[in-house]
C-alpha cells in the first residue's frame, strides 16, 4: 500500500510528534510506501498575524503543494495527523480532488475546542461542543489568552462546518478510546466513521528493571496537566520520592517546590532514552492530569516497562489502565485523595509489575495496532470508492 502521510509539527515537540514517526516507521517496516509531507510551525515566525490568520482557515498553496504530491507518488490513502495551522483544512480538498481515500487522527480536541483541550479556567469545559458557532472561545479568549488568536480558530471551525468539510472529505476518522469517540460523536462528526486505535509502542523496550525508588512525572509543566494539585498533594505525602521530567510555564512553581520540599525533584526536559531509564527503573508513574488527555504516550510507555501509574479519574484514563491492577485511580483535582493513593502505590507498586506488562502485551503492542491501522486504511478505501 502507498500512503501519503500528514502533519503539521507544532513549535515545542510533543506526543503527536512522536506518533507520527513512530505510526509511519512501522508502516514502513512492514513493507508500506510511504511519503511525509510535514510543516512545521516555525515558519509563523515569517509571517505576519494575517497572513497567518488567513493561512489557518485557508492554505490555497499547500492545497497545490499537495494535489502535486499526490499526483507524483498515487497513494492509496492519505493519513492526515494534525493540519493546525498552518496546512489547514484546505488540504482535505487536495485529496478529494484526486479521488484519494482520507484518514485523519484526532491526537487532541481541536475539532471541538479551540484550544484542543476541553479545559478552561482550571476545569474541563465543553461549552463549544456541539455549536455550529463555538463563540465562547472567543468570548473566554481560550486560544493562548487571545481574543483575536481565538477568532482565528473559531472562524476556522465555523467556516469548515458550515462547507461540510470533514463530513465531505474525510472518509475515516480515528478516536484514541472510546471515551473521545463519544466525545466527538456528541461534538458532531458521524459515528460511522469514527474508528478506535490507541497509540502503541515500537520498538518494545521490554520490561525495565523497577527498584529505583522514586515515583516519576513525565510531561509538560501546565494547569491542566495537574501540577498544581500535584504539588500540594506532596506537601502531604509519606511516600517514595517524586521526580519531575518536562517543562512549561508552571516551570518557575516546580523549580520553587523542588526547593522546599524534601525528595521533590525536577529534572527539567530530558532525552527519550532518559525518559526510558526513568521510566523502567520507577516505582509508579503519576498522571495527576485535569483535562480529558487523549492518549498520553507515557502511558503506554510506563506500561510498556512494566511501570505502574497513578492516575487521575477523568476522560480516558481509567479506561487505559485497569485500576487496582496495572495502577490506581484517584479523584481529579482533590489533592488529599491524591496524597493517599500516592502513599498506598508506594506499597503495592512492585506487586503490579507484572499486571502493567501483561496490560500492554495484551492491548497496545505494535503488530495488533498495524492491523487495526490497515484495516481503517481499507474501509476508507471502500468508502472512497463508494462515493467516487
Amino acid at each position: 500500500m502507498r500512503i501519503l502521510a500528514v502533519h503539521n509539527f507544532y513549535q515545542q515537540p510533543g506526543g503527536e510528534d512522536a506518533v507520527f514517526f513512530t505510526e509511519t516507521q512501522l508502516l514502513k517496516e512492514r513493507g508500506h510506501e510511504v511519503q511525509r509531507y510535514t510543516q512545521h510551525n516555525d515558519r509563523l515566525r515569517e509571517v505576519g498575524r494575517i497572513t497567518s490568520a488567513r493561512l489557518t482557515i485557508w492554505n490555497a498553496a499547500v492545497r497545490r503543494e499537495l494535489r502535486t504530491e499526490i499526483r507524483r507518488h498515487q497513494p492509496d490513502v492519505i493519513h492526515f495527523h494534525n493540519t493546525f495551522p498552518l496546512i489547514s483544512p484546505s488540504a482535505y480538498y487536495a485529496a478529494q480532488a484526486e479521488g484519494v481515500a482520507v484518514v485523519q487522527t484526532l491526537h487532541n480536541y481541536r475539532l471541538l475546542c479551540s484550544n484542543a483541550l476541553l479545559y478552561r479556567d482550571g476545569h474541563v469545559c465543553e461549552d463549544c461542543v456541539g455549536r455550529a458557532i463555538p463563540w465562547p472561545g472567543i468570548a473566554h479568549a481560550c486560544y493562548r489568552g487571545d481574543r483575536l488568536a481565538s477568532g482565528v480558530v473559531v472562524g476556522m471551525l465555523t467556516t469548515h462546518r458550515a462547507l461540510g468539510t470533514w463530513r465531505k472529505c474525510v472518509h475515516r476518522f480515528i478516536a484514541l478510546t472510546d471515551f473521545a469517540r463519544e466525545e466527538f460523536i456528541r461534538g458532531g462528526l458521524p459515528a460511522d466513521r469514527i474508528e478506535v486505535k490507541p497509540n502503541f509502542v515500537h520498538p518494545d523496550p521490554g520490561s525495565g528493571p523497577g527498584g529505583g525508588g522514586y515515583a516519576l512525572f513525565v510531561g509538560r509543566l501546565s494547569e491542566e496537566k495537574g501540577l498544581h494539585t500535584l504539588i500540594e498533594a506532596y506537601r502531604r505525602v509519606k511516600g517514595p520520592p517524586l521526580r519531575i521530567v518536562g517543562d512549561g510555564p508552571l516551570a518557575g512553581e516546580v523549580e520553587q517546590a523542588a526547593r522546599d520540599l524534601p525528595g521533590f525533584e525536577w529534572l527539567g526536559r530530558q532525552p527519550a532514552e532518559v525518559v526510558f531509564e526513568l521510566l523502567g527503573k520507577a516505582e509508579f508513574l503519576v498522571l495527576p492530569s485535569e483535562w480529558f488527555e487523549g492518549f498520553p504516550r507515557v502511558a503506554v510507555e510506563a506500561m510498556a516497562l512494566g511501570t505502574p501509574i497513578l492516575a487521575s479519574r477523568v476522560g480516558a484514563l481509567p479506561e487505559i489502565m485497569k485500576n487496582g491492577r496495572s495502577g490506581r485511580l484517584f479523584t481529579p483535582e482533590d489533592c488529599h485523595d491524591l496524597a493517599n493513593q500516592f502513599e498506598r502505590m508506594g506499597q503495592e507498586a512492585k506487586s503490579m509489575r507484572a499486571a502493567a506488562r501483561s496490560e500492554f502485551e495484551a492491548r497496545y503492542k505494535a503488530e495488533a495496532n498495524y492491523q487495526i491501522l490497515l484495516r481503517i486504511y481499507r474501509s476508507a478505501q471502500d468508502a472512497a470508492r463508494a462515493r467516487a
